[in-house]
Order: C-alpha cells, then sequence, then structure tokens
C-alpha cells in the first residue's frame, strides 16, 4: 500500500513549485493534526520530496512514526524556474500572461520545466518508486501537483496543465493500491 501525503500549508502570497519557503505555522497544525490517522497504517517507510515544506511536513511524521525519511528529489513539485518562491504580486508585475495553466504542452517557464517535462518526470519517477515498494506500506509526502499527475496516471486520467483533476488539501492523505 502506498499513502501519499501532501506537505502543509506554506506561504499563500508565494508562488511553490521548487520554492525553498517552508511551513507555515497553520501548515505544522495541518500536519500535526493529519499526522495522527497514520499511527494504525503499518507504513514501514517515509519517503519525501527534498523542498522545504515537504521535508518539514516529513520531519514531523518521521517523529511521531519513528522512521527515517528517505528524499526523493525526483518528487518535487513542478520547476517553475526564476518564479520559484516568488511573491505573487511581483510575479503579476513582471510575467503578467504566465501561469502554470496558460503554459503551451512544451512551453517551460524561465529557468523551469515544461508541463511535458513535467509529466515525463512524474510519471517515471512514480514507475520506478512502485516497483522499489510493491509488497510494503509506504508514505509518500510530496506535493498537490505530483499527486495530481500520479492519480491521473494510476486512474487512466489524460493529465493537462489545463486542470487540475484531483485536488488534495494541504496535510491530506489518500491511499493507492
Amino acid at each position: 500500500m502506498i499513502y501519499l501525503m501532501r506537505h502543509g500549508a506554506d506561504d499563500p502570497d508565494r508562488l511553490g513549485g521548487w520554492s525553498r519557503n517552508g511551513l507555515t505555522e497553520e501548515g505544522r497544525r495541518q500536519v500535526h493534526t493529519a499526522k495522527e490517522s497514520l499511527f494504525d497504517k503499518g507504513i514501514e517507510k517515509l519517503y519525501a520530496s527534498d523542498l522545504p515544506r515537504a521535508s518539514e511536513t516529513a520531519e514531523i511524521v518521521a517523529e511521531f512514526l519513528h522512521l527515517p525519511i528517505r528524499y526523493t528529489p525526483q518528487f518535487r513539485e513542478t520547476n517553475n524556474g526564476l518564479l520559484a518562491g516568488m511573491l505573487k504580486t511581483e510575479a503579476r508585475e513582471r510575467y503578467p500572461s504566465l501561469r502554470w495553466s496558460s503554459l503551451e504542452w512544451t512551453q517551460a517557464f524561465p529557468g523551469g520545466e515544461s508541463p511535458e517535462m513535467f509529466f515525463e518526470r512524474t510519471g517515471k519517477a512514480w514507475s520506478s518508486f512502485k516497483a522499489a515498494v510493491q509488497n510494503e506500506t509506504v508514505l509518500l509526502v510530496t506535493h498537490g501537483g505530483v499527486i495530481n499527475a500520479i492519480l491521473c496516471i494510476e486512474n487512466k486520467v489524460p493529465f493537462t496543465n489545463r486542470e487540475m483533476h484531483y485536488r488534495i488539501p494541504c496535510a491530506g492523505i489518500i491511499s493507492v493500491g
């Protein structure tokens, strides 16, 4: 069994992506509340994206479950390049028409990746990860966009950056058979 957990809330005034920003106080509260539901799941291993908001989430869970964290940079959120961690107001001024949902499939963020690159990276990582952890019960702490892509793969729903098919709340946990 694989459990997917989205990181807790981060600064709503800043763009995420490959941001180096961590959790807010609210985000930490969300994770402390959510971790309780993991107590009796039989989780044997804990994996996490190495971006601060996911790693901080994983640290809270790791302490609770008494597990080491295995960092998996391949499960980072979309690389939004120069926009990573930028104030949203500044991003709107500097890049007025640039949004994830408006990118063409092969169009990359400045200094970052395209929807196609993100989906290919996530798909390859997911396939390898599933093969490596089969017959184990594990938790992967990652990001909303990554979980959306994984669920599209698992449910055979065409992935697109134009629409978010699966919205997981901050510190939300789901299972993937």
